[in-house]
C-alpha cells in the first residue's frame, strides 16, 4: 500500500505548518479541514504544501517524525514551496 508524508500549513496571518502521514491524503485534509483530524489542526483551515509517497506505513512514520523534529528541512520545505 501506498502512503503519504505531508505538510499543510494553515490559512490566516498567524500561519503554523503540520506534519502528518496517511494512505487516503484527500480524505486526510478533508478531515482537518472539516474539524475532523488531528486535535492540533482543528479550528484552522488548511493547504497542502508538500507530500512524498512511500512504500510503506513503517517508512511513512519514520519519515514523518524526521520531519516533525529537524527543524532546519521544516523551515527548507516551507520556504521551497511558499
Amino acid at each position: 500500500m501506498i502512503y503519504y508524508v505531508y505538510m499543510l500549513k494553515s490559512k490566516g496571518i498567524r500561519s503554523v505548518t503540520y506534519v502528518g502521514y496517511t494512505n487516503n491524503l484527500k480524505k486526510r485534509i478533508n478531515l482537518h479541514n472539516s474539524g475532523k483530524g488531528a486535535k492540533f489542526t482543528r479550528g484552522r483551515k488548511w493547504v497542502l504544501i508538500y507530500k512524498e509517497k512511500l512504500k510503506s506505513k513503517k517508512e511513512a512514520i519514520s519519515r514523518e517524525y524526521y520531519i516533525k523534529n529537524n527543524r532546519s528541512l521544516r523551515n527548507d520545505i516551507k520556504k521551497k514551496y511558499l
